[in-house]
């Protein structure tokens, strides 16, 4: 009897140093992985586990690079948390624990999660059972994203041409009938909702969520929706862009100008926003808007002159005979009704200017509005620049016979 109580305490004694052991191999795995581009990690056991990816330099040529976090997983039985730290991460999943929590609008699990590399972020994947515990996690790099280049130039486009597609009939009419085939799918999830029972309470209970449940399942399976219901999609899009076309076609395009520059300025709003979004490097997108506005908004002569000056400095051109004769009378004339004012304002002392001068009589008939040369010295200086003209002329023919 002793013999078998002995042998019973060793085995209990084995088997909870092996439970100890398997517990310690749990604890020792790390549940916060670290992960730069290109990285796998496998995961096979169930609990939560951190994956975070540390913020890297900001440079211009990485204005569209992005980063992807790929999660492998055949099951949709797992939750995930976002966050700066992981520590925020174990936060929120043990406030989730705590709290009763339905999700209403939780339709589809994301398995691609962006990840903003110019930013330290955290991704926590929790899975309770450990029968579904496998899958593997993978971070992907991509340096120059083609749609966010695309929504950067499409953005530029907009704000650039806003002015031109505000006045323009055939964009008038897109946007209407664009306006209008999404206000067609609002009302049918409005009229949806009128079909609950009345009253306040039930209508904020049920047909607020409801219909915000419907419009975004419709907007995750909208690619199944068109594949499955080709034909249904086309009919009511033809028919609701017709009624559309219709009712702008009655009204007409804008006319009012206010209107107009209403619309300019939505129209280049929307333009910066897509240039803003276009870059998770947001200081250099920022920069890229401000450019956008001053070019937009800066004189284009101005600009253009002071890119020629500094590119292609311009050279200075000599003045002809018939130019620099007409520069010579409109410095004259400047120099003359500068000397008037001045001698006309207080700062002038008359009774000195009147001590220097030669001829006062003179000088007070050209302040009250005479010419400042008579006319002998006008013959006297005619005759002078004839005489040099024609002795310019003879040298000139002399020296064609040489």
């Amino acid at each position: 009897m002793d013999k078998t109580a002995v042998l019973m305490k060793w085995i209990f004694i084995y088997l909870c140093l092996l439970h100890c052991c398997f517990c310690a191999r749990i604890l020792e795995e790390p549940k916060v992985h670290f992960l730069n581009a290109g990285d796998t990690v496998e995961n096979n056991n169930p609990g939560l586990k951190t994956y975070c990816h540390t913020a890297t330099s900001k440079y211009l040529a990485h204005i569209w690079r992005t980063m992807t976090m790929h999660l492998d997983i055949n099951s949709d039985s797992y939750t995930l948390y976002d966050g700066k730290t992981p520590e925020e991460i174990h936060q929120k999943h043990n406030d989730n624990q705590k709290s009763w929590n339905f999700n209403l609008f939780d339709t589809k699990k994301h398995k691609q999660l962006k990840i903003n590399p110019f930013e330290d972020t955290c991704i926590g994947v929790y899975i309770e059972s450990s029968n579904e515990s496998g899958y593997i996690t993978n971070l992907t790099e991509t340096r120059i994203n083609v749609w966010r280049l695309t929504m950067m130039i499409i953005g530029i486009i907009i704000f650039w041409y806003a002015y031109i597609l505000s006045r323009n009939s055939l964009f008038y009419y897109a946007c209407g009938i664009i306006f209008g085939v999404t206000l067609s799918i609002i009302l049918l999830t409005y009229m949806a909702g009128k079909l609950i029972p009345r009253g306040k309470v039930m209508y904020l209970m049920f047909a607020v969520p409801m219909s915000l449940y419907l419009a975004q399942v419709l907007w995750e399976n909208t690619h199944l929706i068109i594949v499955q219901y080709r034909e249904w999609v086309m009919w009511y899009i033809l028919v609701t862009s017709l009624i559309s076309f219709v009712i702008c076609y009655r009204f007409g395009p804008v006319t009012n100008k206010r209107t107009k520059q209403i619309i300019q300025w939505f129209l280049q709003l929307i333009g910066l926003a897509m240039v803003y979004n276009s870059s998770h490097f947001y200081e250099a997108s920022f920069s890229c808007c401000i450019i956008l506005v001053l070019l937009y908004n800066f004189p284009k002569a101005a600009l253009e002159r002071g890119k020629r000056q500094t590119v292609f400095p311009e050279k200075r051109k000599l003045l002809n005979e018939d130019q620099y004769y007409q520069e010579g009378i409109r410095h004259t004339r400047k120099s003359l009704k500068e000397l008037q004012n001045y001698c006309s304002s207080p700062e002038c002392n008359p009774w000195k200017t009147v001590l220097r001068l030669k001829d006062p009589i003179r000088f007070a008939k050209f302040m009250e509005g005479e010419p400042h040369l008579s006319k002998y010295e006008i013959e006297e200086h005619e005759e002078e620049v004839s005489k040099i003209l024609e002795k310019d002329e003879y040298t000139d023919d002399d020296d064609d016979d040489y």
